[in-house]
Parts: structure tokens; C-alpha cells; sequence
């Protein structure tokens, strides 16, 4: 009497991953993603630079001759750092939520789930693209900004440091937007509604120490203060908030993104269903 061996079942999303640290996987997704900004270049660089350059049309000529400096910067210089800030932010959570959510949409998540790459290097090949085309888009907008107004950079290691900082936070916030989104309204939610007015209000074109005393504490409860802040400060040496706890609130922010991240590919929220 001959006994049959049970079939062979496909790995689930539960199955424990590979020790071994596979940068193959990794770099595959990570390739993949930047061949897609590669293919949407028009939409991905060539329209926010026009957006920005709209943006040193209306405020830095028309409010601009109006208000010639902030503190001892030029207006015009002075909202560079904000609307870099603002292009970020926006395109950060984007790249990163569509990125994780086409997959999903098309079901070849679960292709990906049941391949021998572990989540981690999954969230890195993913959100690593998503920074990386940020970062292309506001090192674009301060080139674009050199040719409307005189700016300098005190500390541009700084301004790196928060450049990758912010885009890799937010790229991960847009990375838990993609894994909780049912539906492509869903994407743009947040953003439009939570991200984009948050910018406006944090101080992106203005200074909070113009503000009535009353709304410059108001403006401390809105996280994008310290984002833009800290950025600004790299630009000129002078910020709304301490540049220690800018950095403190960007590196709590991201602590909280990866917790969130991590607790989602644990239980499979949004992933298995």
C-alpha cells in the first residue's frame, strides 16, 4: 500500500520570510517603481515645476511688491523653502500610496506577498522609489528657484538631511494611505483634504510670528510648523520653532509611520481581504 504525499500549497501572506536578506526582490521593486516615474515624466517633474513657477508668479510678484522682506529675506526667497516643502509632501504621499495600491487594485499583491521577500525589504524597494523621485522634484523646484530670486543655503547638509528625512517620512505616511485606500477617491483624500490645507497653514508662506499671539499657539498643534520650520532654517539660519524640535517631531512622526506600517503587514490589514 503506497501512500500519496499531500500537494504542494502556495506560501500565504502569513508564511515566515526568508532570513536571508534578499536585495534582488528589493532592488526589482525599486526599479520597477522609477521605470514608472521614468514613463510619466510630464506628470511627474515637468508639472509641479510649472505649478511652482505659477506659484513665484502670484505670490512672489503680486504679494511680493507689497511685502519686500521677511525679517531680513527677501519675500521671494523667503517662500522657496515652503513651496518645496508643500511639492514634498504631496508628491511624497502619492508616489508611495499609489505605488502599494495598483497592485493591490490589479491583484498582483498577492504575487507579491507569496514571494520570498520580507515585508521590510517590500516597504524599502517602495518607499525608497517614492523618496527618491521627491527628492528629484524639490532639488528640480530649487534649481527652478535660482532663476526667479537670489537665495543661499547656510547649511546644506542640513537641508539634505531634512530634504531625505521628509521625503521618506511622508512617503511612508502615503504607504499606509495606498494599504488603507479602497478605491482610487481614497488616494487623493487625505492629501486634499488633511496634507494640502495643513501646508497652507504651517506657515509655508508666511512666518507664524505674524500671526495674532493667540493663533501662534494654535499654529504649534499643526505638525507641518516644524517640518517647514526646520527646512527653512537650513536656508537662512532662522526658524519659527528651535531647530531641535523640528527634527524631533519629523523623527517621532516617522517612528510612528513605521509602527503603523509594520502592525498593518503583521496582521494583514487591508492585504488579505
Amino acid at each position: 500500500m503506497t501512500t500519496s504525499t499531500p500537494p504542494a500549497t502556495l506560501p500565504t501572506a502569513s508564511a515566515a520570510r526568508p532570513m536571508i536578506f534578499n536585495r534582488y526582490g528589493m532592488w526589482a521593486i525599486y526599479r520597477f517603481e522609477m521605470a514608472r516615474f521614468r514613463r510619466t515624466m510630464l506628470q511627474s517633474l515637468v508639472t509641479p515645476v510649472i505649478t511652482t513657477a505659477l506659484y513665484f508668479v502670484v505670490f512672489g510678484s503680486a504679494i511680493g511688491s507689497r511685502m519686500t522682506k521677511v525679517g531680513t529675506v527677501g519675500y521671494g526667497a523667503f517662500i522657496v523653502p515652503g513651496m518645496i516643502m508643500l511639492s514634498l509632501l504631496t508628491t511624497s504621499i502619492s508616489n508611495a500610496s499609489f505605488g502599494i495600491y495598483f497592485p493591490k487594485f490589479t491583484g498582483t499583491i498577492y504575487e507579491l506577498l507569496s514571494a520570498p521577500v520580507s515585508y521590510g525589504e517590500m516597504i524599502v524597494g517602495y518607499v525608497g522609489a517614492a523618496a527618491t523621485k521627491s527628492i528629484i522634484l524639490g532639488l528640480t523646484i530649487l534649481a527652478t528657484a535660482f532663476l526667479f530670486v537670489p537665495l543661499r543655503i547656510e547649511h546644506p547638509l542640513w537641508m539634505a538631511g531634512f530634504l531625505v528625512l521628509t521625503a521618506t517620512t511622508f512617503s511612508l505616511f502615503g504607504f499606509i494611505i495606498g494599504l488603507w485606500a479602497k478605491g482610487f477617491e481614497q488616494l487623493q483624500l487625505i492629501p486634499a483634504l488633511v496634507v494640502t490645507p495643513l501646508t497652507f497653514l504651517g506657515g509655508a508662506f508666511y512666518s507664524i510670528d505674524m500671526l495674532p499671539p493667540a493663533w501662534q499657539k494654535i499654529a504649534l498643534f499643526n505638525p507641518v510648523v516644524y517640518l517647514v520650520s526646520g527646512f527653512r532654517w537650513s536656508f537662512y539660519g532662522a526658524a519659527d520653532v528651535a531647530v531641535g524640535i523640528s527634527l524631533g517631531m519629523t523623527f517621532a512622526f516617522l517612528v510612528a509611520c513605521v509602527a503603523v506600517v509594520g502592525w498593518m503587514f503583521k496582521t494583514g490589514y487591508r492585504l488579505k481581504k
